[in-house]
């Protein structure tokens, strides 16, 4: 499968990401298929934080790429995606880990009852 991710650029403690497609298999920092943009978090000023490749995301969106959930931010706030159901899908996951979460607590919890003797 392919992702839409960042890999890591720059010198320590000034990060530059660079954001590729990528077989999901390959390190952060692995061979990569394309190059579809950069992101710079150090920004100031006129400087751009960004600059994406729309055209090419969009169609490694549509040849069923998955974003990761920074780049599927990242693009939302630039239109790229609908940030609707972005916010949905993030409130679905929030809520399934929750779910999960109070489960194994029950779970923990009814394991750690002692057991009433038999007379």
């Amino acid at each position: 499968m392919v992702r839409i991710r960042m890999s890591r650029l720059g010198r320590p403690h000034r990060p530059f990401y660079r954001i590729n497609a990528v077989d999901s298999r390959v390190k952060r920092d692995g061979a990569v298929i394309e190059n579809l943009g950069w992101y710079n978090p150090m920004a100031k000023g006129a400087e751009k934080p960004a600059d994406l490749n729309i055209e090419r995301i969009k169609y490694w969106i549509s040849m069923g790429a998955q974003p990761s959930l920074t780049v599927m931010n990242m693009l939302a706030k630039n239109g790229v995606v609908d940030a609707e159901k972005v916010k949905a899908a993030h409130a679905k996951r929030v809520a399934a880990k929750i779910a999960g979460a109070e489960k194994k607590a029950a779970i923990a919890a009814s394991a750690k009852k002692p057991e009433e003797k038999k007379a």
